[in-house]
């Protein structure tokens, strides 16, 4: 059961704080993006066209991927994923319990089974050394999860699928443009789901892209995202196109839409200066933070570049009188947006009742949910924003030492 934080309510102490709330999260969205909406708006060409195929060949392009299919959601690419490997009803898909509800929904939509297993200390990522002892005569797939940008082990995994035939699909939520070992994430598995939802590193307000080096896969996957109706029907209200079409299979309205892809052309143009700007903020945090006892900062794996999506800072609760709720509450009176990700899978009510989990079914992913916040970070903060976040967590140790 999810462990019942009690929030503060004693007087606060004196403390420095912003005058204005900086949110947890918030687009970059400039004059370029408003433009081009409206110049698609006026285009007459709103949903799934030109400017969605352009997306997606930019995309692709980008990642270095041979096939990307942009979608509605990360969790439709997910399903659609899922849907083209042919998951059935019994099936099982190893994943972790430290992700969004949607990494394990998805299978669920099959009727099938998620499999979770726990996750190393370090960097919250699945234990690679662990999911083999999870694989059964049912599992048919592998999907990783790159918590916060930082990229899973891959090429153990990869090998783990190998020697078992399963396929393996990433959840990259997170993990736009994160690299491992030289490669960029989308193309190393056999399909990789990215998001592109209002807070991630790229935006589209909502929207998704699925990527993927298997031309049969990708097939399948155009095919469904639009109702399974034929090759190219979207261009049936085209000069080029035709009024007859063929249903080929019940598929699902996961379509991109064209003002979507618009705006996700334009954040594309300038990702590489979003990311950086992300980075320089995730360095001026570790920077004041390392030397402080009662704070962890992020491990960084050497052999990846971390997208900077989120920056998990873990609290030391031993070395403070403070809970973690409290520490919310704290910044929050300091007008300091902040968020915790993830309540694992295994603690909310339909997973655990359904599976019988405790919560030391998974005792890494359980203790260092316990004690991490996710603190802002994203490309329209200034440095003074991160300055403020910075001064408010240290005043909040400090009152936890008064």
């Amino acid at each position: 059961m999810i462990t019942k934080h009690r929030e503060t309510t004693r007087p606060l102490a004196p403390h420095r704080s912003r005058e204005h709330f900086l949110p947890f999260a918030r687009p970059l969205i400039e004059e370029d993006e408003i433009t081009a909406v409206v110049e698609t708006i006026r285009s007459g060409w709103l949903t799934m066209g030109p400017k969605t195929h352009e997306f997606e060949r930019a995309f692709a392009d980008r990642i270095g991927s041979t096939h990307a299919i942009a979608v509605n959601s990360a969790t439709a690419a997910l399903h659609l994923a899922l849907e083209a490997i042919g998951l059935q009803p019994g099936d099982e898909v190893i994943t972790t319990p430290y992700t969004f509800a949607a990494t394990a929904a998805v299978v669920r939509y099959f009727d099938a089974r998620p499999v979770l297993v726990d996750v190393r200390p370090d960097d919250l990522n699945i234990d690679p050394e662990r999911i083999e002892d999870a694989i059964t005569g049912r599992t048919r797939a592998i999907m990783p999860v790159h918590i916060a940008g930082q990229p899973c082990a891959m090429d153990e995994i990869v090998a783990v699928a190998a020697r078992h035939g399963l396929r393996v699909i990433e959840d990259a939520a997170h993990a736009l443009p994160t690299r491992y070992c030289g490669r960029t994430i989308g193309t190393i598995g056999d399909m990789t789901a990215f998001s592109f939802y209002a807070t991630k590193n790229l935006t589209t307000g909502e929207g998704g892209m699925v990527t993927t080096e298997n031309a049969q896969l990708a097939e399948r996957i155009r095919l469904m995202r639009l109702h399974g109706i034929s090759k190219d029907a979207w261009k049936r209200y085209t000069a080029e196109g035709s009024w007859f079409y063929e249903i080929e299979a019940p598929g699902y309205k996961y379509n991109m839409t064209d003002v979507a892809a618009t705006i996700g052309l334009c954040q594309l143009a300038k990702l590489d200066a979003m990311t950086a700007r992300r980075a320089a903020i995730a360095a001026r945090y570790t920077a004041a933070f390392t030397a402080c006892d009662a704070l962890e900062t992020p491990w960084v794996n050497p052999d990846g570049e971390h997208a900077w999506h989120l920056y998990l800072l873990r609290l030391h609760l031993d070395a403070l009188p403070l809970d973690r709720a409290e520490v919310i509450t704290e910044l929050t009176a300091r007008n300091i947006g902040t968020s915790v990700h993830f309540i694992p899978l295994h603690l909310h009510p339909y997973y655990r009742d359904r599976e019988g989990y405790e919560p030391s079914a998974f005792p890494v992913a359980y203790a260092e949910y316990r004690r991490v916040i996710s603190l802002p970070i994203y490309a329209a903060m200034t440095d003074q924003d991160a300055d403020d976040v910075i001064d408010a967590v240290l005043d909040v140790v400090q009152l936890g030492r008064r």
